[in-house]
This record gives C-alpha cells, structure tokens and sequence, in this order.
C-alpha cells in the first residue's frame, strides 16, 4: 500500500506559495508609496498643466542663456556657509542672489537662502544637508530676470549652475 505524501513536502507548492506572498507584499508596498502624498515628479516652477503636457515659463532661462550666465555652488560643511562664486556672464556684484535648495521629493524640506555679496561672489550662513540630493535654482533676490539651475547630487559639496536653454544647456 503506497503512503500519501502531504502537499506541503512538493516544492512547487512552496513556489506557488512564494509568488502569492511576493505579489501580496509588492501590491502593500506599491498601495504605500502612492498613499503616501509625495509627488515624485516635482517641480519648483509654476506649471500650467493642459490635458498631458505641462508647460511653464523658460524666459528666465533664455536671458540667462543670452547673458552666457554661469556659477558655482559650494557648500562648506566645516565652517557652515554657502557661497556663490561667478563663472561666466556679467553678474550685478552688487545685488543679492536668492538660491533655492529643492529636495527632489520632499518639499516640506525646501530651503531658500538669501545671499550677501562679497568680495569672491555671494555667501551666506547655512549648512544645508548633504545627505540627499539637491535641485538648485539661483536667481536675482528682486525678481526673476535671469535664472540658472543645476543639480547637486548627495554628499557633493559643490554644482555648476547654468542655463536649463541653450547651447550649454544641461541634457
């Protein structure tokens, strides 16, 4: 007489049982994150939004590209400021820089700084995060006649801005 095996002892029903499992805890986890009210697309700008396309304002960016504006980005971690230093382009020396630190997910973590000039370009006391990425944006302090974008990645203490239109313009 030939004993029954339990099902339980076949492999292919631990397979079978694992996929299940798997597709259940992927379906959680995926039900999570678009619960979770983070927009994994956004965007500082003001966007008009028309069926499928968004569109927004690249003025600012052309006159940034026709003035050839170009900066760097440095944070000093050690001794806690931000600094701006020119690279191309005819910069007001003068006129105080607002630069914006976006996090690529997470707008409650925004951080906009307000910088003085000095001598060097413009600087400011802070000590923004470096362990997530940052989208940058620089501007004139009074208004939006020119503006210059770059990404720094996490844990780089220093980004190229530039023109987002143009030839120099980043991919």
């Amino acid at each position: 007489m030939e004993r029954e095996s339990s099902p339980w002892r076949q492999p292919i029903v631990w397979l079978m049982v694992a996929l299940v499992g798997a597709a259940v805890i992927g379906s959680v986890w995926l039900l999570k994150v678009a619960a979770n009210g983070d927009s994994i697309d956004a965007v500082p700008d003001k966007v008009q939004r028309t069926g499928q396309t968004q569109q927004t304002d690249l003025g600012p960016d052309a006159v940034a590209a026709q003035r050839k504006l170009g900066a760097i980005v440095r944070i000093d971690d050690e001794h806690g400021f931000v600094e701006v230093l020119p690279v191309s382009g005819e910069l007001d020396r003068a006129a105080p820089l607002k630069l914006s630190l976006h996090h690529p997910t997470r707008a409650e973590q925004d951080v906009v700084l307000e910088l003085a000039a000095t001598d060097t370009g413009w600087r400011v006391d802070a000590k923004p995060a470096i362990d997530h990425d940052w989208l940058l944006q620089l501007k004139p302090a009074d208004g939006e006649a020119w503006r210059l974008r770059g990404r720094m990645p996490r844990g780089q203490l220093a980004a190229q801005l530039r023109p987002s239109v143009g030839d120099d313009a980043q991919p």
